[in-house]
């Protein structure tokens, strides 16, 4: 790999674009520290030193800001908007039959999807804006920090429209950012900026660990940690390569005078077919009840019961709610992602089949059954790789958040994997090596 980016710099057009993406990601991470307009910076970071900044219910926001959220700066919000969004054009494309039209269309449907996806990713991040903004008023955001009601001084009108509003620019800004990325750079800007955003928050975090211990002064739980995230990173790679391939084979036809087809391939089927966003929905999820419980006024018998059993990550009963919320989302997503009948029909119009299985239906539940069938250990894989923060919660005292958690690592892997096949292939086409050299 390290080869490959070393041969990726000596490619000039390569080096140029390499460059390009590194500049974008100074000027995101720039930005991620920069406090917004009627924000006191002095009593955020007071509020900061004293609770645990990755704790608490925009945990997971904070971890895809890149820590910008309990910052309260200009890119508070991340790209989280933009993944909301895109999750929720996603799931509409199955329901709503002019979405799916589009998606048909090719190159200008996807246009035109995406085109609506910006316009959902404003709107989100308005409506996120503002309840940020009025936590951070109402002193939620810092819970048991003495200026927590102090962090936005001056509580007018202008000044939250003001802050909202800077917000959303922020988060307009990123999506431009990920975006010139896509064009301009090596491709798959968005993933780019969401693996900046988390990789930037495991230097404190280890280091967090390392001061908490308390043996050897701490460097044996950051040994450990480092040893555990190693492994963990393997054994992601792993399942995140393997896939089932199911042969096809496409028949002979003949046009005119000239004959196409009779060539063999395959289908591939990942084992984490749905990725990380089972993940995702499920710690989304999980913070709604603990949001209201914490907004709602009174000391009622239900607002009790979700703040002692849904908000702490170690609880027998949150873990249980997590796991089965991760393989249900995971069944579910991949049932909206990937339609077998669909796949069917175009491999029947094609002239392609599955050598032992006849097309048409059978195909489809032939693909049905086996996608199924590998979901069950992808959804179980993503389960307990997303319960090993609550692991670390209570072998090492770590907050929710652990450096080399569920989420954080399937993401950190996922899109490393994406960069460096992207590299590579502009790498092969622009200096090819043959059989004979």
């Amino acid at each position: 790999m390290l080869t490959g980016f070393a041969r990726a710099f000596r490619t000039p057009d390569l080096r140029k674009k390499l460059l390009f993406t590194l500049g974008i990601i100074v000027v995101y991470r720039v930005g991620t520290h920069i406090p917004i307009p009627g924000v006191s910076y002095k009593n955020v970071q007071i509020c900061m030193d004293q609770a645990n900044a990755n704790q608490g219910l925009f945990g997971l926001v904070n971890m895809f800001s890149g820590g910008a959220l309990l910052q309260i700066t200009i890119f508070a919000l991340g790209i989280m908007p933009y993944i909301t969004a895109s999750i929720i054009l996603q799931l509409l494309t199955v329901v709503i039959p002019r979405l799916e039209a589009l998606k048909k269309e090719g190159q200008a449907g996807t246009a035109k999807i995406t085109q609506y996806t910006r316009y959902l990713t404003v709107a989100l991040a308005v409506l996120q804006g503002t309840g940020l903004v009025a936590t951070a008023r109402s002193g939620a955001l810092f819970s048991g920090c003495p200026v927590a009601g102090q962090i936005v001084p001056n509580q007018s009108i202008f000044t939250t429209i003001t802050m909202v509003v800077t917000m959303t620019a922020g988060t307009g800004m990123v999506m431009w950012l990920g975006e010139l990325i896509t064009d301009r750079g090596i491709g798959n800007g968005m993933s780019i900026l969401m693996f900046i955003s988390i990789a930037a928050t495991f230097p404190s975090a280890l280091w967090a660990i390392k001061k908490q211990g308390t043996l050897a002064d701490g460097w044996i739980e950051f040994g450990t940690v480092i040893a555990v995230g190693l492994v963990m990173v393997a054994l992601v790679v792993f399942v995140e390569q393997a896939q089932r391939r199911i042969p096809v084979q496409y028949a002979k036809r003949m046009i005119g005078r000239r004959s196409y087809g009779g060539t063999s391939t395959y289908i591939p089927l990942k084992v984490n077919q749905a990725g990380v966003i089972p993940v995702i929905f499920a710690s989304s999820l999980l913070y709604i009840p603990a949001l209201i419980a914490q907004f709602a006024g009174g000391n009622s018998g239900w607002k009790s019961w979700i703040q002692a059993n849904l908000t702490k990550g170690d609880h027998p009963i949150y873990i249980t709610m997590y796991f089965l919320l991760i393989v249900f989302f995971a069944f579910f997503y991949v049932a909206i992602s990937f339609n077998p009948e669909e796949v069917a029909d175009n491999m029947k119009k094609y002239g392609g089949f599955i050598p032992g299985i006849r097309a048409g239906r059978p195909t489809a539940e032939y693909l049905s059954f086996v996608l199924n069938r590998i979901t069950w250990p992808g959804s179980l894989y993503l389960g307990l790789i997303a319960l090993v923060p609550t692991m670390a919660l209570v072998g090492f005292g770590a907050n929710q958040n652990f450096p080399f958690g569920g989420t954080s690592i399937l993401i950190i892997v996922g899109v490393g994997l994406e960069t460096v096949k992207q590299i590579e292939s502009q790498l092969q086409q622009r200096n090819y090596e043959g059989f004979l050299r």
